[in-house]
């Protein structure tokens, strides 16, 4: 299983979006600080789940973080996340 496809399943079990989005942005970074052969390095991840209500940005983020786990987070460089509910 790819990296985008444990990010997808780990999210889609933890939020059940309305919206989920990832894509490898990898490519876009070759030769930048963090590129890794193969690309599964770069990440841009939109969700939307009704389990964000009332949550401060800075607390989607941490459940995102919580929910893809150290190990998965740890093999990513970079992560970025559109988070609405």
């Amino acid at each position: 299983m790819t990296r985008a496809e444990k990010i997808e399943q780990r999210l889609q079990e933890a939020f059940q979006p309305r919206v989920l989005e990832v894509v490898d942005d990898s490519e876009r970074h070759r030769g930048h600080g963090g590129y890794q052969d193969g690309g599964q390095s770069h990440f841009n991840v939109t969700i939307a789940a009704d389990g964000f209500a009332g949550m401060s940005r800075i607390a989607r983020h941490r459940a995102v973080h919580a929910a893809l786990g150290r190990d998965l987070v740890a093999e990513i460089h970079a992560l970025a996340l559109t988070i609405s509910d």
